[in-house]
């Protein structure tokens, strides 16, 4: 990966290292902006318009945490020997 190159800039005068730190301030204070605007589009949550939405939404929700709950428990009763939970299975060959 090559390395990368930051623009360096010469700085004369004490005026100029004063402007460019005042630039780059009201950049951060854009990029903040920028920044907690989507940091909270992320957790607004979907307002449900109708009360079959909501049902659905349970439902929807119920069937995902019964599928975890399956998938959880599949992979303790294959696995779970790997956490000292029970020995594992030896098959018997007839």
């Amino acid at each position: 990966m090559l390395p990368v190159q930051k623009p360096t800039h010469e700085y004369r005068t004490l005026e100029e290292i004063r402007q460019r730190k005042e630039e780059l301030a009201e950049e951060l204070q854009k990029d903040n902006t920028k920044f907690s605007t989507m940091w909270n589009q992320v957790f607004v949550s979907k307002e449900e318009t109708s009360r079959g939405e909501y049902i659905a939404s349970l439902v929807s929700k119920g069937f995902i945490a019964f599928d975890l709950f399956l998938t959880a428990r599949k992979l303790l009763n294959t696995y779970g020997f790997l956490f000292g939970l029970k020995k594992s299975k030896k098959k018997k060959h007839k």
